[in-house]
């Protein structure tokens, strides 16, 4: 009788009668099922977190290499497009008056009003407005006249060499007088300007802001 036959011919009720062999091999099977399941459920599941956590940071500092690889790859044309910025922002702030240039430019602006054929009926500066590296000069206007010479105005103002921007614009027609003359136009604008702060203004406020957040500080520990 042969192995398979052998196998054929075992009674799997009395498995106490089958030869040694099989038993043995039996056995080997049951081991080798209950290790795998052993090996499997306190190995594997056990380390498999810790697997995919390092399958995770393996992908995250693959990205971040690959990031860094394209910075470096282009950092000349960062180096370019940084100094076209820095021309760029250098040639903006030539455009905003120093504090000596600011009376000019008030009379610019009056100017272009005039030179548009406008009936200027106020010109008020107000207080300037101190922002990071510059000064906020706003300036109330009313001026008078036709549309076609406020809109003569407006270009006028972009037309000059300063940065100056209009805020709160109302067109209304003027109370009119003579019954001819309903073409007349009553302009309210709030025209800002800007000027740069010297260092020596920079600082000043900088050193000031300082002195009030330790006053507020102060202030909050003695409350």
């Amino acid at each position: 009788m042969n192995f398979l036959d052998q196998m054929r011919a075992l009674d799997k009720r009395d498995i106490g009668r089958w030869p040694f062999l099989f038993r043995a091999l039996l056995i080997g099977a049951i081991f080798i099922a209950v290790t795998g399941a052993a090996t499997y459920h306190f190995v594997w599941n056990g380390q498999r977190p810790q697997l995919l956590q390092a399958e995770q940071e393996e992908v995250d500092l693959r990205k971040t290499f690959e990031q860094k690889q394209a910075k470096a790859a282009n950092f000349e044309k960062y180096k370019q497009q940084l100094a076209e910025m820095e021309r760029t922002f250098g040639a903006m702030l030539r455009q905003l008056p120093g504090k000596t240039e600011v009376p000019s430019l008030l009379v610019d602006i009056s100017q272009t009003g005039l030179a548009a054929g406008l009936e200027e009926k106020l010109f008020q500066p107000a207080n300037e407005v101190r922002r990071d590296f510059y000064a906020e000069l706003p300036i109330r206007i009313r001026l008078t006249g036709s549309y076609h010479e406020l809109g003569s105005f407006v270009s006028g103002i972009a037309a000059l060499p300063r940065i100056v921007t209009l805020h709160n614009v109302d067109i209304r027609p003027e109370a009119a007088k003579d019954k001819d003359a309903t073409d007349q136009l009553v302009l309210d604008v709030t025209a800002k300007t800007y000027r740069y702060l010297d260092d020596d203004e920079t600082q000043a406020a900088a050193s000031a802001e300082a002195d009030a957040k330790g006053k507020r500080k102060k202030k909050r520990a003695g409350g």
